[in-house]
Parts: structure tokens; C-alpha cells; sequence
């Protein structure tokens, strides 16, 4: 497969007719159209709630699925998105065509600003915006994905048919499931086959999805949005961080810099703050064991018991469970306390004080640059990759199935819905597996699915003590502030989001 470039290229882009012949862009040319301060805020409101749909539908429904994609649709229709929609066969959309790609095309180049401050945001950008694109594709028929393919100069070469007789065996047997189709080998004759480096399709090769051979794996056509889609989010990437070089431009603008600084304080998932009159005891280290067995999401757990029995924990583990600790309302000095009690009990307290004071301080904005640094995001935990030593990252991302299924075991619960969750871990739904995990801890069956670990707790709380009033002087735990996700006043986005902050990775001189 190639991808061609060049003037030529852009030209023929940048032609009324083919960049709106299409829902799919691949945005590799900034929009030229002019519009409104108004359009510009409405533009990048409405993107920022679409993108917000495609997460939170992806939470709860296996991606892909029939389910996911009415779910979309049914919450881009109460959140009347039509401005910005999923596929083009809709006569009211076709009849508005040019506005309605105008609006698609420019409100992802404004996203672009917003959210390429830092690695955390486009990260999260990058991560809706694929999945709104797989989402799309899989709408289109095939024709249109020919088309899409052939307009964008996408050349795929298909093996020839004395080729595809001389591997049909293997290929067969690698692409298609004895026991769902019935006629194998009818199919893979009637399939394309496209002959790639397998180092385009890791992600095919890594589920085992295709057939290799000397170093070239063979693409059935319904899988080509694999390749598709690594071309996508190798150009956004790569765009995203040239952009930075011209955000400051943007920012000096006293008219549109306020809109991308309010469009980028929108956090990624819920983001939970610690309350500015919570007061000390409400939480206190005391607590935390008790917490830990009957609130805390897996990944926390596992952190506090390698805490409680090593008596020490590498700096993404600090960072990943002290602020966990911060948003359920641990004060900053109960924090020492509690880091420092843990700590000593393997070295001195002058050596504790040199190495880790400084960086607790640091967490509760008492020193550097003094931010109100918020926990960790499960999106944020998902992606980091824990190395040798490490306890943080997320049980059902990173553990082996194996290894999960023993745990699971371990907690006595049935096997029925630990294979469920093995089952989900397996096929990359981490969030799926931890709300199911919940369900089953908590004797529930409410379909929770955090995107965040104190969204996790705070849940638990209030299923085991469902009669607790908020603000009541004897709760034993406060729920953190929830800054919502969801915009009620369109409009009005910096009001709205002014309160907002969002995660920043804290490099400190310690990292053991």
C-alpha cells in the first residue's frame, strides 16, 4: 500500500467537489473558509460534545458493535448534532452538504489548537477522533469506501487470483472462524486479499487475524481500515505537534485565545477536585485500609497493598495513587503522615524528607508552580505502560489473562462473571471489565462503567451507604467535587469550563 503526496495531491484536495464528496476527511489541509467569532465557539462546543459521546458510549458498549453505534446516534440526536454527522444519507444533509462539511472540517482544526497543549490532551484527541473515524467508515457502503481510497490515492495492490489459489488454505484458515461461517473457502474466494509489510498491520498480526508469509501479511478487504487508520493517526499525531509551534499566535488573540483555553481546560473524562472547604479528618491514613478493601477500583487497591507490604512505591505509582488519595479528600499533612509512616519503615526519616517531602508538596500545589493537580483519568492510567518494579497502570490493561483469572479466583467470586472480565480485559475493554468487576463486588447490577478511579469510589460509597446525606459532620468519607462533562450553555464555554483543569505529568528529581 501507498500513500501518495505532493502538490498535485493537495491541489486536487483542496477542489470543492472532492473534499466534500465525503463524510471522511483525513484533515490534511487547514480549512480556508472564513467564519464568525459565533461559528467558532458554536463550531468547537458542538465538536467537544461529539467527541464526548464517542468516549462515553465507548465506556459502556464494545466498540464497533450494533449497540455502540446506536447508542451514538441516539446521543448526538438529544444533543442535536445533526450539524455534525455520521454519514451523508440523509436528504436534510444533503441538501446542506457544503455546510455541514465546512463545519466538520473547520471544528476539527480548532480542537487541533485547543488540544495540543500537552500530551495528555492529544492523546485524548487523538483517541476520539479515530474512533469517530472507524465509526464513520464502518457507515459507508462499499462503494464509497473505494471511493474514499481511490480519491485520497491510497493504492492498494490485490493478489492476483493464481496467488490467492496457491494460499487459499492458509488463508482461510487465518482469516475466517470455522464456526461462523459455514463456507470458508466460498468466501475467501470472493475476498480481496491485499499483500503488505506486516509491520503496516501489528495490531491484525497481534490478534492473529492474518496470514504472514516471508515477512508480507495478506489484508482481507474488510480489515483494511487496520491500515487506514494507522495512516490516520500517524498524520493527526504528527500534526497535533507542528501545531503547537503556532498556538502561541492564537493565544495572544484576545478573542480566540479565551475560547481554546476554556475548549482545553475540558478534561479528559470526569475529572474529580478535591473540595476547597473539605476539612482535615474526614479522611484521615487511618482509614485507608478499611477504604481500600471495600471502595477502592482494582488498581488502587493494588497499589495500597504493595505500598502496605514493601513499604515503598516507584514515582508513577506515588503519582498514580497519592492523587487518588487527594481527590477522596486526603489533606496534605495526613499525606505525609501517611507517605512518611510507610516509608520509615525501610529507611531514615532525614533521607524521606530529602527525596519524597518535596514532591507530596509539589502534588498538593504548596510548591513549583503551585497547580491543583488532579487525579489521574482511567483513559490517562490506560496508557501509561508500567515498567520492571512497577505496581501502577491498570489491572485489566496490563496484567496477563492469566494472572487476572488467579486474582479473580482469589476474591471468591463466580466464574460465570470472571470470564466475563477476563473476556473483556482480553479484547481491550479495560473499563468494561472494571464496571463489571464492581457489579460483582458491590452485589450490583446497575451497568456502572467508570472513567475514573474516584468515580469508582465514589460510586461504591454511595451503594454502601445509600442513606448518607452529603455534608452530614459523622460521614466517614466526602465525595469529591464532579465537574461535569456534559455542556448545558453552549455558548457559553469559558464560564463554563473556567473552573476546569486538567492533568500535567510531574517530573520530579526522584524517580525510583
Amino acid at each position: 500500500m501507498q500513500f501518495d503526496s505532493g502538490k498535485s495531491r493537495r491541489s486536487k484536495i483542496f477542489r470543492k467537489n472532492f473534499r466534500y464528496s465525503s463524510i471522511l476527511q483525513l484533515y490534511e489541509e487547514p480549512p480556508t473558509e472564513k467564519v464568525s467569532l459565533s461559528e467558532f465557539e458554536e463550531y468547537a462546543i458542538d465538536r467537544i460534545k461529539l467527541l464526548k459521546i464517542v468516549e462515553n458510549v465507548g465506556l459502556k458498549h464494545v466498540k464497533g458493535s450494533e449497540e455502540y453505534c446506536m447508542a451514538i446516534k441516539k446521543e448526538m440526536a438529544n444533543g442535536k448534532l445533526e450539524g455534525l454527522p455520521l454519514r451523508l444519507k440523509d436528504h436534510s444533509i444533503e441538501a446542506n452538504l457544503e455546510k455541514v462539511m465546512k463545519k466538520d472540517h473547520v471544528s476539527h482544526f480548532i480542537l487541533r489548537l485547543a488540544f495540543c497543549r500537552t500530551e495528555d490532551l492529544r492523546r485524548w484527541f487523538l483517541a476520539q477522533e479515530l474512533d469517530l473515524f472507524k465509526l464513520r467508515w464502518s457507515l459507508m457502503t462499499a462503494d464509497a469506501q473505494k471511493a474514499f481510497m481511490l480519491e485520497n490515492r491510497m493504492h492498494y495492490n490485490p493478489i492476483s487470483d493464481s496467488e490467492k489459489s496457491e494460499k487459499l488454505t492458509e488463508l482461510t484458515a487465518s482469516t475466517f472462524r470455522p464456526s461462523i461461517h459455514k463456507s470458508n473457502t466460498t468466501l475467501a474466494l470472493n475476498t480481496d486479499f491485499y499483500k503488505v509489510p506486516f509491520t503496516e498491520a501489528i495490531e491484525l498480526v497481534r490478534t492473529r487475524k492474518v496470514y504472514i508469509e516471508k515477512g508480507q501479511a495478506y489484508i482481507p478487504s474488510n480489515e483494511v481500515i487496520v491500515l487506514i487508520q494507522n495512516y490516520f493517526r500517524m498524520k493527526i499525531s504528527a500534526a497535533l505537534v507542528l501545531t503547537t509551534k503556532t498556538l502561541s499566535l492564537m493565544e495572544e488573540d484576545d478573542r480566540l485565545g479565551p475560547i481554546l483555553d476554556a475548549c482545553a481546560k475540558r478534561h479528559i473524562g470526569i475529572e474529580y477536585v478535591t473540595r476547597k472547604n473539605i476539612k482535615d479528618g474526614e479522611v484521615t491514613p487511618e482509614m485507608l485500609d478499611q477504604l481500600s478493601k471495600e471502595s477502592f477500583p482494582p488498581c488502587m487497591q493494588q497499589l495500597h497493598h504493595n505500598l502496605k507490604t514493601n513499604h515503598h512505591l516507584k514515582h508513577n505509582g506515588r503519582m498514580q495513587y497519592g492523587l487518588f488519595l487527594k481527590g477522596i479528600g486526603l489533606s496534605m499533612n495526613d499525606a505525609i503522615r501517611f507517605w512518611k509512616t510507610e516509608f520509615c519503615k525501610q529507611m531514615d526519616g532525614d533521607k524521606w524528607d530529602k527525596q519524597y517531602l518535596y514532591n507530596i508538596r509539589h502534588n498538593y500545589g504548596h510548591e513549583g508552580k503551585r497547580a491543583n493537580y488532579t487525579p489521574y483519568s482511567c483513559s490517562k492510567i490506560c496508557s501509561m505502560t508500567p515498567g520492571p518494579g512497577e505496581s501502577n497502570g491498570c489491572p485489566f490493561r496490563h496484567t496477563d489473562a492469566s494472572v487476572l483469572r488467579q486474582r479473580l479466583q482469589g476474591m471468591s467470586l463466580n466464574r460465570e462473571g470472571i470470564d466475563t472480565i477476563v473476556e473483556f480485559s482480553k479484547k481491550g475493554h479495560p473499563q468494561l471489565a472494571c464496571g463489571k468487576y464492581f457489579d460483582m463486588v458491590h452485589n450490583q447490577d446497575i451497568g456502572f462503567t467508570p472513567n475514573h478511579p474516584n468515580h469508582y469510589f465514589d460510586e461504591s460509597r454511595n451503594v454502601l451507604n445509600p442513606k448518607v446525606v452529603e455534608g452530614q459532620k459523622e460521614r466517614p468519607v466526602v465525595k469529591p467535587k464532579l465537574v461535569p462533562t456534559t455542556s448545558k450553555q453552549p455558548l457559553n464555554v469559558k464560564k463554563e469550563l473556567e473552573n476546569s483543569s486538567f492533568d500535567e505529568d510531574l517530573m520530579t528529581m526522584d524517580m525510583e
